[in-house]
């Protein structure tokens, strides 16, 4: 998933300003270098963490180091071992961050992409530099990251819930296919928001939908004041069957876009102009 498509998709324009979209994928963007590198020195040791070994090299803390992408500068933390022989090739020793990893990153915490989908990503970022076990152990890092984050417990309140399907075009088994990311975000009781989840699938259905409200349930929601969502046929009463005194709110720019569907062409850009200032 790139960021551009991300920016222009009509749900992230719920987020307040770009800085707060900017924020959340700069925090992805950190957690996943933290995690890969995690991954690297497991390889580079030869067993993982908290594991117990007879080797004599061993973790010795971390290292803070600045890097610089798309998402501006950000400080992370870089394992270390006691014998200093570990050298990182997602972030190599003086340098402020590998060649095309920025995307890398944000894809792999797009819900659904499979392991061999990683590893080939790897494979191709490295240029089989890497050898199999070492991408499999930085892979298991990463998946093992995104699981919990995936399955995080919640707030049991939430004031307002956006709730998108947002499609993209992706290659699967040499064609290229739509695939729909459900997202979720959540509006907490002390006025920040939350991104609840990712879900992947092959379209947008109520059907579904169903399936990602009881996640959000499970995980610890007891109740959601109003979802802000789509017109899509049944949505609404999938809600009441899992939030039962939750309202539902049609999106602005939903019910913007559905009422330019009445006006003629010429006319179409003068009512978006209007409704948008407006509202």
């Amino acid at each position: 998933m790139r960021k551009e498509d991300l920016l222009n998709s009509d749900f992230l324009k719920q987020f307040k300003s770009g800085e707060e979209l900017e924020s959340f994928l700069s925090q992805l963007h950190k957690r996943g270098i933290e995690q890969m590198l995690e991954g690297e020195l497991d390889h580079h040791l030869g067993y993982d963490k908290h594991a117990k070994s007879d080797q004599p090299n061993a973790r010795n803390g971390y290292g803070s180091k600045k890097i610089r992408s798309d998402f501006g500068e950000a400080r992370i933390d870089v394992p270390r071992d006691r014998e200093g022989s570990f050298e990182p090739v997602i972030v190599p020793k003086r340098k402020s961050m590998a060649e095309g990893v920025e995307s890398l990153v944000v894809s792999l915490y797009a819900k659904g992409m499979s392991n061999a989908d990683i590893e080939e990503q790897l494979l191709e970022m490295y240029d089989f530099r890497l050898s199999t076990s070492a991408i499999s152990r930085i892979t298991a890092r990463v998946t093992e990251d995104i699981t919990a984050w995936q399955n995080r417990p919640l707030e049991e309140v939430y004031l307002i819930v956006w709730m998108d399907g947002i499609v993209f075009k992706v290659r699967e088994n040499s064609r290229v296919v739509n695939k729909t990311v459900y997202i979720a975000v959540g509006l907490r009781r002390d006025g920040k928001k939350e991104v609840l989840g990712l879900w992947l699938g092959k379209n947008e259905s109520a059907a579904f939908w169903m399936s990602v409200l009881t996640d959000l349930k499970a995980r610890g929601v007891v109740d959601i004041l109003i979802t802000a969502t789509d017109n899509l046929n049944g949505f609404t009463d999938t809600i009441r069957n899992v939030f039962p005194e939750s309202r539902t709110q049609i999106c602005v720019v939903h019910q913007i876009r559905n009422a330019c569907r009445y006006v003629v062409w010429k006319d179409k850009m003068i009512i978006r102009k209007v409704s948008y200032y407006k509202f």
